[in-house]
């Protein structure tokens, strides 16, 4: 495991502004900076944090890409690099964005999926003794955060319950007037003939649309009771709950 080398850059004005602008995501003037002084990349900050930390802190996507200009030997260097209190890149993932930050993504669940897509990413940077190694307090990536995450998974946990319950409701009530018609011929039956009125006019088209939407409805209502009943483990938020809400 790689400590920071600690370096004294109060003196290098450059190097502050760099650390402001990478929190306010400034891509264009990072980008500028680093390709004139790549030597900065491997300074810290007051925490022991290089500027790819504090990206992965600050959830700045762009500003993170640019570690793929790196060959793999400089990217694995940066991941295992740990701060003041022995966190490396993917403890630095796990804890908790601001929320205020992420107001601009809707629902907390798509929010915690955005949270584990970061933690994803960043994994993909560091190796794998790194995964499981721990900071001071005994924590390793992954159980930092579960911990930070644990109150955005409740509300996750209640967004998606709440969504899904109404649209239970929807479902069940669509399927009950889709079966209701479906026994119910419009225009009614030939007093002489007892054939539905409309049997010549589109009434099959109104068959098929009938059984469409029952069909559709039943798998809606299905599909959302898979949701209530889901555990709510992180890793679901990835994938699994997601696509069956879009669904």
């Amino acid at each position: 495991m790689l400590k920071v080398t600690k370096h004294r850059h109060n003196r290098d004005n450059v190097f502050p502004a760099l650390l402001r602008a990478i929190k306010r995501g400034m891509f264009e003037f990072t980008d500028s900076v680093l390709q004139a002084r790549p030597d900065l990349m491997w300074l810290s900050n007051q925490k022991g944090r290089n500027v790819f930390h504090l990206a992965v802190e600050c959830r700045q996507e762009k500003i993170y890409s640019l570690i793929y200009r790196l060959n793999e030997r400089k990217r694995k260097l940066i991941g295992s690099f740990t701060d003041e209190s022995t966190n490396n890149a993917l403890h630095v993932a796990g804890m908790l964005y601001p929320l205020a930050n992420l107001d601009n993504i809707a629902g907390a669940a798509l929010q915690m999926q955005r949270e584990v897509q970061w933690f994803k990413e960043v994994e993909t940077i560091v190796l794998p003794r790194d995964k499981e190694s721990t900071n001071d307090d005994g924590m390793t990536p992954r159980e930092l955060f579960t911990k930070n995450h644990k109150e955005l998974v409740k509300e996750g946990e209640r967004w998606m319950k709440e969504t899904a319950t109404s649209c239970t409701v929807v479902g069940a009530l669509i399927i009950t007037i889709m079966f209701a018609a479906a026994f119910t011929m419009p225009g009614g039956n030939n007093g002489q003939t007892g054939f539905p009125i409309f049997l010549h006019k589109k009434f099959r088209v109104f068959i098929v649309s009938d059984a469409i939407s029952l069909f559709s409805s039943t798998t809606s209502v299905l599909i959302f009771l898979g949701i209530l009943t889901s555990r709510y483990a992180k890793d679901d938020f990835l994938k699994s709950l997601p696509t069956n809400m879009i669904i």
